[in-house]
């Protein structure tokens, strides 16, 4: 008799994935462990003693890692192959699947990084403080309720289309066309991330110059700058975080120290201009 993995199993098994990708996370092991709770209810359901499910489980021991929204997809091709190998396919083992997930990693940490991390949550965190204008809490309100209900959607349909689709996502996941996709979710979101820097970021500079005895200063730094680039203080700060972070290799935690620093000195000197009244 064919062995079919329930839609019961499969709902907890994408349940422990959703929940607990990050299970008992290190440097060392990362995901797998997480990976392992959402393969548990699928190996218990097709091997019905103690010494197969072990030695079924033990294919899933190896490291993991990629972006576990985008990445429960590889969850659910493995179910589908577990499946198959529950059933006897000769094409399909331990080793096959493991190769496959040690293949897919990488694209798609590339393709979920660039489209979660460098798009999609750019784009909700901006709507977010637009609505939190004034001290709003609608902008948290609309933050949390929105990225939950799309991840949550996001993440089972690519769970189950990865268990539908089985061995056949992997020509769509890798190879030219991957590559492809990934370059356009990058390209998006580089344009986002300008969008959001140029939208919300804001540095001005209060430094004046006046002649002995004049009323009016005769330098305005800012007005004279807005008259050759505008904005081009904030552009100037955001360009040297990304050198910092990127070539630099600097934490984000010190890059903001760094910041804090800068700002404080410059509203000491008078150099920046922090738009507040006494």
């Amino acid at each position: 008799m064919e062995k079919k993995i329930s839609k019961k199993t499969l709902n907890k098994s994408f349940r422990n994935w959703y929940y607990g990708h990050l299970t008992c996370f290190s440097q060392e092991h990362m995901q797998t462990f997480g990976y392992l709770c959402a393969m548990l209810p699928i190996i218990e359901e097709l091997y019905k003693t103690k010494e197969e499910q072990k030695k079924a489980m033990q294919t899933y021991t190896a490291f993991f890692n990629t972006e576990p929204q985008v990445g429960s997809v590889v969850v659910g091709i493995t179910a589908s192959l577990e499946e198959a190998k529950a059933n006897g396919a000769d094409d399909i083992n331990a080793e096959t699947i493991n190769g496959l997930r040690a293949g897919l990693m990488g694209p798609l940490a590339g393709i979920g990084d660039s489209l979660v991390v460098g798009t999609l949550i750019p784009i909700l965190l901006g709507i977010a403080m637009g609505l939190s204008t004034g001290g709003s809490p609608i902008g948290a309100i609309f933050y949390i309720i929105v990225w939950n209900l799309l991840i949550t959607w996001g993440m089972r349909f690519l769970y189950f289309k990865g268990y539908e689709l089985g061995g056949k996502a992997i020509d769509f996941l890798v190879g030219e066309r991957a590559t492809a996709i990934r370059e356009s979710i990058v390209m998006l979101g580089t344009i986002v991330i300008g969008a959001v820097a140029g939208t919300w970021i804001n540095i001005r500079t209060g430094f004046t110059m006046t002649a002995e005895g004049a009323d009016k200063p005769f330098l305005a730094l800012q007005d004279t700058l807005n008259g050759v680039f505008p904005n081009i203080l904030s552009a100037v700060f955001v360009i040297f975080c990304w050198y910092l972070l990127t070539k630099k290799n600097m934490s984000p935690i010190y890059v903001m120290l760094l910041l804090v620093v800068i700002a404080f000195v410059g509203v000491l000197v008078g150099f920046f201009d922090t738009g507040l009244t006494y």
